[in-house]
């Protein structure tokens, strides 16, 4: 390939074969990264999590009920527009300089949410914290391409997202017992010393890459992809919240926004060094990846955003510890991880890992799907055990096979830019789904209720609910006392009142879980057009071209065959 069609195409120059070298890391100091990146995968998503238990201290302590969502909806937003752009400065400056930069953003911006006197303080600390955690997270998978070549990134794509599934338990807990027992404020203070050590244990495990050319950084590209994508992500959560699409800001914020993209792409396609680049999408198998793990996303956030809601709200288990309500998912999702990252290091091969995957995926969302209000504990921990593994074995595949498909030089963006199709889904689907929970709650609710309940409802200004703010202990023991004072009669109608928010919340929560459902159907559909070719024993081997465009985009000066790569 040559200079100029290396350029053209925004892949590193050959003379980037150097940097390959200084990437490749053997001996025992791969497994010293491997335990640096580990932590780090176990430090960022424990406190991604820890935060969820503490939630209401905060909004109490600051008055900020209005703003609630956004603590949550600014770390996503920040995380998901920076991981391409990580992804892309981590293959010309190496990891070590984006991945100390990705955490000191991170303990900034915890360090601010900490000190934060208002609601709006916190929510600008957490898209701070977001900017850091979205290169945390990219950085993470692409580090372990770093150290392993891939058939055996699977084994250890497994055991990290083991880590994360592990974090993701412990880190509600640990944010309850910190609340409890502390201030609110030590939820965010406490990731300042786990992030120190794994920050030491990258600056001496990663190596310190000093790129011999000059480099052309798109910076029109980052630019318009930030402007571009920000409105339309904003405009998505208006109508999370309630809004339509004829609203005037959703409109204006989804067209503007795609007028900036449009304007991204021209961008991408006569830079020098694209954020994204086109060419990768005349990949096959590097498409059906993007597209499976956006419609993955759309639904898998679906199950473990609003599960939660429907344990605590229909079958009525404690809110106190929420990590303990999301312990059988997780659960799954290591044990589903950990198979399928053994699985497809033995084998060699991620498609049939992908689609069965998938299937228990739809099979544990359809399960979630028919859940009414007289479903038991035990029926709810059945389907979060069968969603966890279907999610959990399947979420790694898509990397490893991005990443085999590629040559080494460009890591950072394909795993990068797969992320960030997973980290888009994400933003936009739980606010999909809270719409629709919004808009179907109302209905269902009203229509369970008496028509004596139902006028004084009318009559106090309560018949349209959010049902989000009925299932705390605190906001029942509210209702409860507000019934009682209307004497004999107020026992009987506070009952009728739950029993018609559990109804509508059954009814509702079952309609977003088909939605979710339908998303993973169509993740399995497009997973049927995935392209498989042997996983590589090397770094430097060339992938196998699925195109002609392929093969050029992996250096190569014809297509490659499956023989070359068995």
């Amino acid at each position: 390939m040559t200079v100029e069609r290396a350029n053209e195409v925004g892949i590193p120059r050959p003379e980037s074969e150097v940097e390959e070298a200084v990437h490749h890391l053997g001996g025992a100091r791969r497994y010293e990264v491997l335990a640096a990146v580990m932590t780090v995968m176990f430090f960022s998503s424990m406190a991604s999590t820890v935060v969820s238990t503490a939630l209401p201290n905060i909004i109490a302590d600051l008055n900020g009920l209005s703003l609630y969502a956004w603590v949550f909806t600014a770390f996503i937003l920040a995380s998901a527009i920076v991981i391409p752009i990580y992804g892309k400065l981590s293959d010309i400056f190496g990891r070590k300089p984006l991945y100390i930069a990705a955490i000191v953003l991170y303990v900034v911006g915890n360090v601010i949410a900490g000190f934060s006197q208002s609601m709006l303080m916190l929510v600008l600390a957490r898209a701070v914290s977001g900017l850091g955690g979205g290169g945390m997270q990219a950085l993470s998978q692409i580090t372990i391409g770093d150290i392993f070549t891939p058939k055996e990134r699977g084994r250890w794509m497994g055991v990290m997202m083991s880590a994360f599934g592990l974090a993701s338990i412990i880190g509600p807990t640990l944010g309850g017992f910190i609340t409890d027992h502390f201030t609110w404020r030590w939820v965010f203070w406490i990731n300042v010393p786990f992030a120190v050590v794994p920050l030491f244990m990258l600056m001496y495990a990663l190596p310190t890459i000093r790129n011999p050319r000059k480099v052309n950084i798109d910076y029109l590209g980052i630019l318009a992809l930030i402007v571009g994508l920000v409105p339309i992500l904003f405009a998505i959560t208006w109508i999370g919240d309630g809004d339509t699409l004829s609203t005037p800001r959703v409109a204006g914020g989804i067209i503007f926004g795609l007028v900036v993209l449009g304007l991204f792409v021209w961008q991408e396609m006569r830079a020098d060094e694209p954020v994204i680049v086109p060419a990768f999408f005349k990949n096959r198998i590097f498409v059906v990846s993007m597209l499976a793990s956006f419609c993955l996303a759309l639904g898998m956030y679906g199950g473990i955003m609003f599960v939660p809601l429907f344990v605590q709200g229909v079958v009525g288990t404690s809110a106190q510890d929420s990590g303990v309500v999301l312990a059988p998912m997780m659960l799954g999702f290591i044990a589903g991880s950990f198979f399928s990252g053994q699985a497809v290091s033995r084998w060699g091969r991620y498609r049939l890992l992908a689609l069965a995957g998938l299937v228990i995926s739809c099979v544990g969302m359809f399960l979630f799907g028919r859940m009414t209000a007289e479903t038991t504990n035990l029926t709810v921990v059945r389907n979060m055990v069968v969603l966890g593994i279907g999610i959990g074995g399947t979420m790694p595949l898509f990397t490893i096979a991005v990443q085999n498909a590629f040559p080494y030089r460009v890591l950072g963006q394909v795993t990068g830019t797969r992320q960030f199709f997973t980290s888009l889904g994400g933003a936009i689907g739980v606010p999909i789904m809270g719409a629709l929970l919004n808009s179907h709650f109302q209905g269902a609710f009203v229509s369970h209720l008496s028509p004596t309940l139902r006028a004084m409802l009318r009559r106090q200004g309560a018949a349209s609910l959010d049902p989000t703010t009925l299932i705390s202990a605190e906001a029942q023991a509210a209702i409860h006392h507000k019934f009682a004072a209307l004497g004999p009669q107020g026992q009987q109608l506070y009952a009728q009142f739950i029993h018609a928010v559990r109804e509508g919340l059954a009814i509702s929560l079952s309609d977003s879980f088909h939605v979710a459902f339908a998303f993973m159907v169509a993740a399995l559909v497009i997973t049927l057009f995935l392209r498989e070719i042997p996983l590589r024993t090397h770094f430097h081997e060339t992938a196998m071209a699925v195109t002609d465009e392929t093969a050029t985009l992996a250096g190569a000066a014809e297509p490659v065959r499956a023989r070359d790569t068995a």
